[in-house]
């Protein structure tokens, strides 16, 4: 694993929080639709309550993903600011927390710190290599 993906794995868990926040809110979403439907033909007793209950189980099963994918965000970011601030420059450090912790775009950064695409580019490049070091050995 290089230095990148090693801060990436943040941004990578935080999507798939996001994910499973928003099929939470799907099922939500489909159980508060459901509603009763009458008809000539006969069902089975349960097979409503059977859904919902289904939906239901799905929805604290998802939930229970994401406290645990929280837990390892929050521990991660932990690690990866460790890191970070072990990193000599205030320009590196400025530079990896503003894309490996609050997630902007380069264009975002470029903007904040004044700085070119180009030039940013160069100075991301060092500060990766300035935090090489600084990785735990068992994660690269």
């Amino acid at each position: 694993m290089t230095v990148q993906e090693y801060f990436n794995q943040a941004y990578r868990l935080d999507q798939r929080i996001n994910s499973k926040i928003e099929q939470v809110s799907a099922l939500n979403d489909l159980a508060h639709k459901a509603t009763a439907t009458y008809t000539g033909m006969p069902h089975g007793p349960n097979k409503g309550s059977q859904t919902m209950a289904n939906t239901i189980d799905r929805i604290i099963d998802l939930e229970d993903e994401i406290n645990h994918d929280i837990d390892m965000l929050v521990d991660l970011k932990r690690d990866i600011v460790k890191v970070i601030k072990s990193v000599d420059s205030n320009e590196y450090q400025v530079l990896l927390e503003l894309r490996y912790l609050c997630f902007k775009t380069w264009e975002q950064i470029a903007v904040e710190m004044g700085y070119s695409i180009h030039h940013l580019y160069k100075v991301h490049r060092q500060a990766l290599e300035a935090a090489e070091k600084w990785i735990p050995n068992d994660t690269i």
